[in-house]
């Protein structure tokens, strides 16, 4: 279970072992009881700023490994996790909650008789990780039984003994709870002074301790941090009872505490001026000084006139619409069909990547999937099979031309190896493939946002992600946003309300016209992407710059049918 942590309490983070889906209750954990504001020293005592010794990792790995072999896995590898976690959530002024979670254990799965084998525990010694490698083989056998197949890995050649850690200046763990709730609590404030009526603030704060090895011969210790500190602001006409809310516009990273510290050069004027954005680091109380202005404009904006326009979206938008039209599309498990369930397949099927003409967009677009960008909530030195991470292109010149496979996926798309794109979000799951960052490049072309606008005469300039809709097949699709701007005529004329637009995912990427350079390029980011049953998540990040798309339907969300 995870601790919630109240009074002196909140600075004792005890050592015990906590159910793996405890950090996924968090959304619904942070709107229970008011917390009395507490302040004081940093969450965790120096031992948990200390990870696990690997000589004591690697004698729990040997141990599973050497079990697994002996039951007669021709493969076994060992994943040793410790996820530490601390949530933060404010509302108004007051600090709602503080949650901290510690899990750890091993996983272990191996190949026998063709079949794989999974058993994990979290009893970390050498006789609990091999009975629990043994319990493998015989789960492997008997699935053996019913397969029609075996699974065949790509070779992945062993890196010994190796270590990887998320660059980053500050150490999130060794910031006293009293800096981050002010930090929170000046954000809401700023808010509301600003005109929101209502401010509610979150700080997610995730270290991953990833130990792996195999019986390839690698023996991998990661150290992986990431941060995120969204909020919404919610402003209300007391009269006729309307609300409208605006979330913040930061992208989620896996940079340290540094995320905070933002400098003019962090600082990005979005077309128009409108707002300001963010590159790198993000400055949280500048965002939601904004956002309670601009929650407050929304309820006099103007309702938008259905139709087609040109639209120009920002990064901060775009991200989203990458990620459900182009990152989930693109995983071959869904084209394969063996991922369903949970939000479908896809409809890039093999036989159009075959071709090798399908159009998935124009010839301007281009898309890569890249586990290695800086920041991003996908960084990795290795994923959970032991590939280094990589990059790849998906789309090249509007053509389909590859897709996401792991090490049992490879051979199906004629790769020698696997991408590297295997993860699970603890040591008690199942590494399974999951998407890795999927960015559209920049345009060659010097071209800034501002002089994009300049020669769209009939439009709709986008920020921030809103709701969305997406078929089973990762075709049809619907979204909107945060922040809507009319533009007529090359210039943006005013506030907009009520936008949605909807297309197909061939459609609309074969409608995109123009991309901005380089210097407007930006990453946005899925902090909790759900996959798999038992359902998984994982972060990843999509970079884009700010881009064109000619002739998009939009609707009025507001308007009543019939």
């Amino acid at each position: 279970m995870g601790s919630r942590l109240r009074g002196s309490d909140a600075f004792r983070l005890k050592e015990k072992f906590v159910e793996r889906r405890s950090f996924l209750k968090v959304s619904a954990a942070a709107g229970g009881a008011l917390l009395v504001p507490v302040f004081g020293n940093a969450i965790a005592a120096e031992e948990l700023l200390n990870p696990m010794a690997v000589q004591f990792k690697k004698s729990l790995a040997d141990a599973a490994m050497n079990a697994a072999t002996k039951a007669g896995a021709i493969y076994c590898d060992v994943r040793i996790g410790r996820y530490l976690n601390q949530f933060i959530t404010t509302r108004d002024l007051n600090v709602e909650d503080i949650v901290n979670t510690e899990s750890s254990g091993v996983g272990v799965r191996v190949i026998a008789n063709g079949a794989y084998g999974f058993c994990s525990t979290n009893v970390m010694t050498l006789d609990s990780v091999a009975d629990a490698a043994r319990q493998a083989v015989a789960i492997a056998k008997a699935n053996a039984k019913l397969q029609t197949e075996p699974v065949v890995l790509a070779p992945v050649k062993g890196v010994g003994e190796v270590a990887w850690a998320t660059p980053f200046k500050k150490d999130w763990r060794a910031v006293p709870i009293a800096e981050k709730a002010e930090m929170l609590l000046a954000a809401n404030k700023a808010g509301m002074e600003a005109g929101a009526n209502f401010m509610r603030s979150m700080l997610f704060q995730v270290n991953q301790q990833k130990y792996f090895a195999s019986t390839d011969g690698s023996y991998i210790d990661q150290d992986i941090h990431r941060l995120w500190s969204p909020f919404t602001a919610t402003a209300v006409d007391k009269a006729s009872g309307k609300f409208r809310t605006r979330d913040g516009l930061s992208s989620p990273s896996s940079m340290g505490y540094e995320f905070f510290d933002c400098k003019p050069e962090n600082r990005i004027k979005a077309a128009g001026g409108v707002t300001t954005l963010y590159k790198g680091a993000y400055d949280l109380i500048e965002d939601a000084r904004a956002a309670g202005r601009q929650a407050k404009e929304k309820l006099t904006a103007k309702t938008v006139e259905p139709g087609k326009y040109d639209l120009v979206l920002s990064p901060e938008h775009l991200f989203l619409t990458i990620h459900e039209s182009v990152g989930h599309a693109t995983e071959l498990d869904r084209v394969l069909g063996y991922e369903a369930n949970y939000a479908g397949t896809s409809f890039a099927t093999l036989d159009k990547w075959k071709s090798k003409n399908f159009k998935y967009g124009a010839d301007i677009v281009n898309f890569v999937a890249d586990k290695t960008t800086p920041g991003s909530l996908g960084l990795v030195g290795y994923d959970d099979e032991g590939v280094a991470a990589k990059r790849w292109d998906l789309i090249r010149n509007g053509i389909l031309v590859n897709y996401q496979a792991t090490r049992d996926q490879a051979a199906v798309i004629g790769e020698k190896e696997s991408h590297g794109c295997s993860y699970a979000d603890s040591w008690s799951s199942v590494q399974f493939q999951r998407m890795p960052n999927v960015s559209l490049e920049a345009g060659k072309k010097k071209l800034t946002p501002d002089e994009m606008i300049k020669d769209v005469k009939k439009g709709i300039y986008i920020l921030g992600r809103g709701s969305f809709s997406i078929d089973q097949q990762r075709y049809n699709f619907q979204f909107g946003g945060q922040l809507y701007f009319e533009i007529k005529n090359g210039k943006i004329v005013n506030q907009l309300e009520d936008v949605a637009y909807q297309s197909n995912t061939q459609e609309f990427w074969n409608a995109c016209t123009a991309l901005c350079d380089e210097r407007d390029w930006r990453m946005g980011g899925s902090f909790f992407d759900g996959k798999g049953q038992p359902s998984q998540v994982s972060a990843v990040s999509h970079g884009s710059p700010t881009t064109r798309f000619n002739g998009v339907n939009v609707i009025n969300t507001a308007r009543k049918i019939g």
